[in-house]
């Protein structure tokens, strides 16, 4: 059965490249431009993973990873922060937040393969 990704945020260039690497590894790909948006689509749509930035218009990153992981039905979704701040402390940050890895923008699109695979397996 093909996983199903939801990619959460508001640069139209990374969703696109995003999208293209992810579809082309055989995973169905849904998009969001802010955190209501993908808190809508995930409840409607349960994806298998989540890849969600931190700052986004509407709702920001965090309040909806906190929902994600508030909600029983939601708790098991995957998830993974996307985040440009390289500061030491964004493991800690993460891992407050409940979810279940990150990224450091840019990011090699094999690390989030390799990333998203070891979630989804």
């Amino acid at each position: 059965m093909t996983k199903k990704i939801l990619i959460v945020d508001d640069e139209p260039d990374l969703l696109d490249v995003t999208t293209f690497r992810l579809k082309k590894n055989g995973y169905h790909v849904l998009t969001a431009i802010d955190g209501q948006a993908a808190l809508t689509i995930i409840e409607k749509e349960m994806p298998d993973l989540v890849l969600l930035d931190l700052r986004l218009p509407v709702m920001n990153g965090q309040e909806v990873c906190k929902k994600i992981k508030a909600d029983p039905k939601l708790k098991n979704i995957a998830v993974i922060i996307f985040t440009a701040s390289a500061g030491g402390d964004v493991a800690q940050k993460v891992k407050a937040l409940g979810a279940d890895d990150y990224l450091i923008k840019p990011f090699d699109s094999e690390e989030m393969l390799d990333k998203i695979a070891n979630l989804l397996n």
